[in-house]
């Protein structure tokens, strides 16, 4: 008798992908007040300096998360990937300018994507393009209209983690084939899958007369 197979890995969100339903405080407030309380965030964390600063800033996306009862463990895994960067970036930052300053930017990094996956987890991405339609109408009086701004956004948001399971599939391609220490094995193929993706996008668009 077989041996069952091993469960497919989960597709990876990403924090920009991350929706999860629920009824807090977070999920019945207006997506324009967290768009505003996401800038909030975002200046706090680049306008105020210091080690202090930067774990209140921190701690407030954290106790944000906590509010909104995101899953800790979906939560954990979407924002790996952003937390190892942000490691690597204040390691950086350590070294070439000390470490209260790793250490701020480091944080600042953390805090910023934690509140974003805050807003994109209790905001549908509907009602979220909805909001960017609304704010992007005064783009229309430089040519630009606001259903093709907020189409953009929304293709970047499904991108970013469609280019993830695009480099996990390489990945896992290469290691099948014994290259997974090849890195040709890996960028090529993905680099072709990315451009195959870009031209499949832009042809389903062209054929329904978007972004004309």
């Amino acid at each position: 008798m077989s041996a069952a197979p091993r469960p497919a890995r989960p597709a990876w969100a990403g924090p920009l992908g991350l929706h999860h339903p629920g009824d807090t405080v977070l999920h019945r407030a207006s997506p324009g007040a967290k768009l505003l309380g996401l800038a909030l965030v975002g200046v706090l964390a680049v306008a105020v300096p210091g080690v202090p600063a930067a774990i209140a800033t921190c701690a407030l996306a954290g106790a944000l998360a906590a509010l909104g009862r995101l899953p800790l463990r979906a939560t954990a895994r979407s924002v790996a990937p952003i937390v190892l960067t942000a490691a690597l970036v204040g390691a950086y930052q350590w070294w070439a300018r000390g470490w209260q300053v790793g250490v701020e930017v480091g944080l600042d990094l953390v805090t910023v994507v934690l509140a974003a996956t805050v807003l994109t987890s209790t905001t549908r991405a509907d009602v979220m393009l909805d909001v960017l339609v609304r704010v992007a109408r005064p783009l229309r009086h430089v040519g630009i209209a606001p259903e093709t701004f907020a189409l953009a956004v929304a293709l970047m948001l499904r991108t970013i983690p469609a280019l993830v399971e695009t480099f996990a599939e390489a990945r896992d391609a290469a290691r099948a084939r014994g290259l997974d220490r090849d890195p040709r094995a890996l960028l090529v193929p993905a680099a072709v899958r990315t451009v195959a993706r870009a031209r499949a996008t832009g042809d389903a668009l062209a054929a329904r007369g978007i972004g004309e």
